[in-house]
């Protein structure tokens, strides 16, 4: 082995270390009793080894309620934007039209807005249409995002047009076209798409702080959130919290991790 390799090796298990080390102090915190929590000698590891913080986090609230609503969220944002992005990705790769650069230019653009820049009129124009307090107001607004558009157009060029005007001269329609061509020949970057949007929807806390007033419509990180009250801070729920909610984004990585490397190479190799 070159010595090269064995500084990338090196290299690689200090990132892995840096990165995933606070993630498993908080699972095997998670397993500790309070008391051991703040212990004037605090370990790595559970000295007892307890599952009291998940009983007793099952036990607050309508926690089932909260995981639901954060499923229900995640997968209805994530089915929308991967059918309306990649339709628009697709428009945008393959379709010559007056105003396609500028139009382009203008999604782009938006790429480079904060959320809390376009917060205010988002919330107006949903309070307008009777969403706000609804699991729709965190649905709707996810459903196209410039990012996703982006993503697959940049993705979708790639794949050669001679195949799509073939497909034209033997009398295929449009539609046929998107869905036995396109589609099938996108799977990387749909899926990269697809845990992108399951990521931001799952794990966002801002927007439903905002959209959302009723604690039974609380998604996931909101519950967790109320947990940390002004007189004092249920940690060892919190913690246990924390770690189940990274079951569902780590069970699709897993699922789709070999098209997401895949589409996110792929994705950006051509303009």
């Amino acid at each position: 082995m070159k010595k090269a390799q064995i500084y990338h090796y090196i290299l690689a298990i200090i990132l892995i270390v840096f990165f995933l080390g606070p993630v498993i102090y908080i699972i095997f915190s998670s397993f500790k009793p309070s008391s051991e929590l703040f212990s004037a000698s605090p370990t790595f590891f559970p000295r007892s080894f307890t599952l009291d913080s998940y009983v007793e986090a099952f036990k607050k609230g309508n926690f089932l309620t909260y995981i639901g609503n954060s499923f229900i969220v995640a997968i209805s944002s994530t089915a929308l934007a991967v059918v309306i992005n990649t339709m628009s990705g697709y428009a945008l790769a393959k379709f010559k039209f007056k105003g396609d650069a500028f139009i382009m230019m203008i999604i782009l653009s938006t790429i480079m807005l904060p959320l809390e820049v376009i917060m205010v009129p988002i919330f107006s124009v949903l309070k307008t249409l009777g969403m706000y307090n609804s699991l729709l107001a965190l649905i709707i607004p996810a459903a196209a995002t410039p990012t996703g558009i982006f993503l697959m157009r940049q993705y979708l060029v790639t794949i050669p047009d001679d195949i799509i005007q073939s497909a034209r001269i033997d009398g295929a329609s449009e539609w046929k076209i998107f869905t036995r061509i396109i589609v099938p020949n996108a799977k990387p970057a749909i899926a990269t798409l697809a845990i992108f949007s399951f990521m931001w929807r799952w794990n966002d806390y801002i927007w439903p702080l905002i959209a959302i007033s009723s604690p039974k419509k609380y998604t996931l990180q909101l519950a967790i959130a109320n947990m940390s009250g002004q007189y004092g801070s249920d940690y060892s729920s919190i913690l246990a919290t924390s770690a189940i909610s990274m079951i569902p984004m780590l069970v699709v990585f897993l699922v789709f991790q070999k098209q997401f490397v895949q589409g996110t190479v792929n994705s950006g190799m051509k303009g």
